[in-house]
């Protein structure tokens, strides 16, 4: 069964996140410490893109959340 979620500052995993909108994204460093990018992030397709320059962005994600501007 597919999990509903509303637009909340809670993590969720990256397997559900959304095409059509600007993300906060975590990545995970070589130490396994999660890091939240400071810019938002859209999935497009099985890439991540920087939606103000429309350049791939060779990240894979561990988690998402809705991108709030006062971040």
């Amino acid at each position: 069964m597919t999990r509903v979620h509303s637009w909340s500052a809670e993590w969720l995993s990256v397997s559900i996140a959304p095409f059509d909108a600007d993300l906060e994204v975590c990545v995970m460093d070589y130490d396994g410490i999660l890091h939240a990018l400071v810019f938002p992030c859209r999935k497009n397709g099985t890439e991540w893109v920087n939606p103000a320059t429309k350049g791939h962005i060779d990240i894979q994600p561990t988690h998402w959340r809705k991108w709030a501007e006062n971040r």
